[in-house]
């Protein structure tokens, strides 16, 4: 088999999995092989895969089982990601045509993986079940040239009974302060102006190795001294490990945005502790005031799921008044799907299809209004802005982000991206706010 020259990649997911395969760009660019974007004409084919939903395992199911319905195969073809975790081995049963697995935790096998499926023609397959070898992250092939996803912490220790994460990325691994800081000079060097930190749970940053005595509000200390950096976001946090000290940090450090990624997941109580998710209901509101007391300009983001098993009606109303109570920035919301390898699959799917797209679109009907209303709310005031990109329907806008997430246009030149920008808000148009530069 003769040694491929280009490369096409396909990523599912969540900003975790981008970050991956940024970082497997940057192995096989490292390689000598070239990035291409037309998928039919590339030597290799990489789909960087998800499994938290159902609908997003069955899209990458579909598309590659596409793949090998040819009369002959000329392309080599690898599935990485929390799918190949997942499914492992299973997938060569279930897709034949593929030539290798890698999993989450096995990105720096990419290249060996490769050399092997040569050398052999054998298919091959890396799949550990826990996070062991510190990457290089400095390899990242970044696609945004503005803002740059840093990766703090890996797996997931919570094991909410709907959740796959823990066993296909396996348990929290935190990665040393010093490299996390030697990350972020060399962005701040490149000219990179925000970070995003990331982690299945980026709260509980260190809790594993108590010995470097560094939990996660104190790296954002660190971060926040770093000259060049003017952003810093973090996703996703867990309830339970969001401390009185990182609120203090998002009051007080001039990097960290307004902004805190905050899933409640369900409103009643029973469905909390059916969902494993170790904090009560009381508790989950009592952080959410603490938090708009401290930041009264915080923005709020969540995860919402419906047509849990055995969820009635009355129980969804309670996750219906509290996100109407709450009035939350910006609402992921799904409808329930069993995934394999968790608790929850092995427990009756009882609540009907037509009753779980109820509840959805009608929690999709709540939010629109709110949406409208938060947004609504910064027309005439001026705000500043990152500008990230020129606007792709018409060029003589630019587009940009306030520090709480909400996305701007304004008339500005191309020569302003990856710089701050004040801009008075003047209208709203659908979820894009449109204004004037100062």
């Amino acid at each position: 088999m003769k040694q491929p020259k280009t490369f096409y990649v396909k990523t599912y997911g969540c900003q975790m999995n981008e970050l991956d395969s940024e970082i497997m760009v940057g192995e096989l660019e490292e390689r000598g092989m070239e990035r291409i974007e037309e998928e039919e004409k590339a030597d290799l084919l990489l789909f960087n895969t998800c499994s938290i939903r159902d609908l997003a395992e069955r899209k990458v199911m579909g598309k590659i089982g596409r793949l090998g319905r040819g009369e002959e195969k000329t392309q080599l073809i690898g599935v990485t990601g929390c799918m190949a975790n997942a499914k492992k081995d299973t997938l060569f049963k279930k897709l034949p045509h593929i030539d290798f697995v890698v999993g989450t935790n096995n990105i720096h096998n990419l290249n060996e993986v490769l050399d092997d499926r040569l050398a052999t023609g054998k298919q091959q397959i890396r799949t550990d079940d826990e996070f062991s070898f510190e990457l290089d992250y400095l390899k990242a092939k970044r696609d945004n040239p503005v803002s740059a996803h840093i990766s703090i912490i890996r797996g997931c220790d919570k094991y909410c009974t709907y959740c796959v994460v823990p066993y296909t990325r396996g348990p929290e691994v935190s990665r040393t302060p010093e490299s996390i800081l030697e990350e972020v000079k060399a962005l701040a060097d490149k000219g990179y102006k925000e970070i995003s930190l990331l982690g299945q749970n980026v709260n509980s940053y260190g809790n594993d190795k108590p010995e470097w005595n560094t939990k996660f509000h104190d790296l954002l200390y660190s971060i926040d001294k770093i000259p060049g950096i003017e952003r810093v976001r973090f996703m996703t946090s867990h309830p339970v490990d969001i401390s009185y000290q990182l609120m203090e940090a998002v009051r007080d450090l001039r990097t960290l945005c307004e902004f805190v990624h905050f899933p409640m997941q369900a409103g009643s109580p029973r469905i909390l502790k059916k969902m494993h998710r170790i904090y009560t209901i009381e508790q989950y509101l009592e952080k959410v005031a603490m938090l708009k007391s401290m930041v009264p300009d915080i923005a709020l983001g969540t995860d919402i799921i419906v047509g849990f098993p055995t969820e009635t009606e009355e129980e969804f109303q309670m996750t219906y008044d509290l996100m109407k109570e709450i009035e939350f920035d910006v609402a992921f919301i799904f409808s329930y799907s069993a995934r394999n390898g968790t608790p929850a699959k092995r427990w009756n799917d009882d609540v009907p299809e037509e009753a779980k797209q109820d509840r959805l679109q009608r929690l999709l009907n709540l939010q629109s209004p709110i949406y409208q209303k938060r947004r609504e709310a910064f027309i005439g005031k001026e705000v500043e802005i990152l500008v990230e990109k020129k606007n792709f329907k018409d060029d003589q806008f630019m587009n940009g982000r306030t520090r709480c997430w909400k996305s701007v246009r304004f008339k500005g030149e191309e020569t302003m991206i990856g710089t701050l920008q004040n801009v008075k808000i003047d209208s709203l148009s659908s979820q894009t706010l449109v204004g004037t530069l100062v």
